[in-house]
């Protein structure tokens, strides 16, 4: 049972982990923007909530709300004064405006909030517990957990139902047949980088109230994000929540195992899938490669 135990947690921290990297594979599917400064962004948002938490009526979860209101603006605006400016199809800018954005992000945090080790305060619910099946599961891990799937159904559901949603999708496919039918796609890029930071804003914040952050969280956010973006796969909702999962099950199996250097294994799994299948898990599945 303390291994069924240490999978179920891994799939509730995986949830969160697929998350932080919705973000990040939304921005891209839809821009083909490699945002360097995801994991700072997603820092940054975290502090924010830290600000806003204690005015935060009836729990202090929902400061989710006004920071992925604040991230949704903060994105847009973004998007339409600089990341339009070096839209193209080469991404060398991109990535160093992104990159530069990273490093002001990151000293400005220091310069403001300081380097000591920060966490959102929910109360008693940080060590709330319940018993499920013989099992003893977390109440906000599964909050988090539940949190992460209405957002991959939802943001799903808008973009294959909505009108907005579906210009996204067309925007994506081809920003330059849009144009013709009297669409503004850079307008459209701007929406999309909202909403982008809107959800890595929400991981931030949910983030924060799990765990500890500092400023110079950025750089491991970011590479959680693109673990779980290649290990998913590119174009696949569903794909990079299974990639949340897969990491955050082997970091905290094999933390079970090998306490000293656990986290280690779960870069060797993405590794090891990028060799494999540089696709991602969805593509090796579609096309049958696990079953060669």
């Amino acid at each position: 049972m303390i291994w069924v135990e240490t999978i179920v947690n891994g799939v509730l921290l995986g949830g969160l982990y697929a998350l932080i990297g919705l973000g990040l594979g939304f921005a891209f599917g839809v821009m083909r923007v490699v945002n360097v400064a995801q994991g700072d962004f997603i820092v940054s948002a975290a502090f924010i909530g830290l600000y806003l938490y204690p005015w935060t009526p009836l729990h202090p979860i929902l400061v989710i709300i006004p920071v992925a209101l604040i991230a949704f603006g903060i994105g847009m605006v973004a998007q339409r004064l600089l990341i339009n400016r070096v839209l193209g199809h080469d991404q060398i800018p991109q990535i160093l405006l992104t990159f530069g954005l990273a490093i002001v992000l990151r000293n400005g945090m220091v310069e403001w909030f300081g380097a000591n080790s920060q966490s959102i305060n929910v109360g008693d619910m940080r060590f709330w517990g319940f018993n499920f099946l013989g099992l003893r599961l977390g109440v906000l891990p599964v909050v988090i957990l539940a949190i992460s799937i209405v957002l991959f159904a939802g943001l799903r559901y808008w973009l294959n139902t909505s009108r907005m949603g579906r210009v996204i999708r067309a925007t994506a496919d081809d920003f330059q047949v849009v144009q013709l039918l009297g669409v503004n796609y850079r307008r459209v890029y701007a929406v999309a980088m909202g909403l982008a930071l809107a959800l890595s804003a929400v991981a931030g914040v949910l983030l924060a109230m799990r765990g500890s952050f500092t400023p110079y969280a950025g750089a491991d956010r970011l590479l959680i994000a693109f673990e779980v973006v290649v290990i998913g796969g590119l174009g696949s909702f569903w794909g990079m929540f299974i990639g949340g999962i897969v990491l955050g099950v082997t970091q905290l199996v094999a933390l079970k195992i090998d306490p000293s250097s656990g986290l280690m294994y779960g870069h060797i799994v993405f590794f090891i899938i990028l060799i494999l299948s540089p696709q991602g898990l969805s593509s090796a599945f579609r096309t049958g490669f696990f079953r060669k």
